[in-house]
C-alpha cells in the first residue's frame, strides 16, 4: 500500500472518529478551521525545510508527485488526521472527565 492510500485512509479515519463515532463535529466548528490554519502554516514551514533540502525522501512511486511548499501532498493528508484525530479525543476525554459543573471529578 502506498503512502497515497494511507494518507486518504487516514484522513476518512479521522473524518469518521470526529463526525460519527466520538461525535465531537470539530470539522463543522469555525474555530478548528482557524487554528487548523495556523498548525498547516508551520507544517509547511517545517515539512517544507527537511524535504528540500533533502533530510526527508519519499520513493516516487508511493506518493502521487503533487508537492505544496517542496512538501508532498501526502504529507498534509497525514497531518490532517493526526491533528483531528487528536483534538478529537481531546475534546472527547474532556467532555467525559468534566462533572457537571464543569470541572474535573475527583
Amino acid at each position: 500500500m502506498t503512502y497515497t492510500w494511507l494518507a486518504v485512509l487516514g484522513v476518512l479515519g479521522a473524518v469518521l472518529l470526529d463526525l460519527v463515532v466520538l461525535r465531537t463535529a470539530l470539522l463543522r466548528r469555525r474555530v478548528f478551521w482557524t487554528a487548523y490554519a495556523i498548525v498547516v502554516f508551520f507544517q509547511l514551514v517545517t515539512n517544507g525545510w527537511l524535504t528540500a533540502r533533502g533530510v526527508v525522501t519519499y520513493a516516487p512511486e508511493a506518493i502521487l508527485g503533487w508537492r505544496f511548499c517542496y512538501a508532498p501532498v501526502e504529507d498534509l493528508l497525514f497531518g490532517f488526521s493526526l491533528v483531528v484525530q487528536t483534538l478529537a479525543w481531546w475534546v472527547w476525554w474532556g467532555r467525559r472527565l468534566s462533572g457537571p459543573c464543569g470541572s474535573a471529578s475527583p
